[in-house]
């Protein structure tokens, strides 16, 4: 948290990022939203977003928690194993 103090008004400004969606395709891919939420003094000011795909067979170590738990239950061998058959 941030303490701004403008024109004799103090502030707290806080960020937030959170995982906003997870949808999983026909194909086992994992499309993750990504949302960043700036607050002033509690009050959401705005908020942005960012994709990304988890396909199947990818590193998921560094993903949020929900999306293992989606990954580990989605990508199994078989999936990994259509999904890269059809990508050659």
């Amino acid at each position: 948290m941030d303490i701004i103090e403008f024109k004799g008004v103090i502030m707290a400004l806080t960020e937030r990022i959170e995982i906003g969606s997870r949808e999983v395709l026909a194909d086992g891919q994992i499309q993750v939203r990504t949302d960043t939420v700036i607050e002033r003094d509690g009050v959401e000011i705005s908020r942005t977003f960012h994709r990304h795909v988890v396909a199947p067979g990818d590193d998921v170590s560094g993903e949020d928690a929900s999306v293992q738990t989606v990954a580990n239950a989605v990508h199994t061998a078989e999936v990994i194993a259509a999904y890269k058959a059809a990508r050659e």
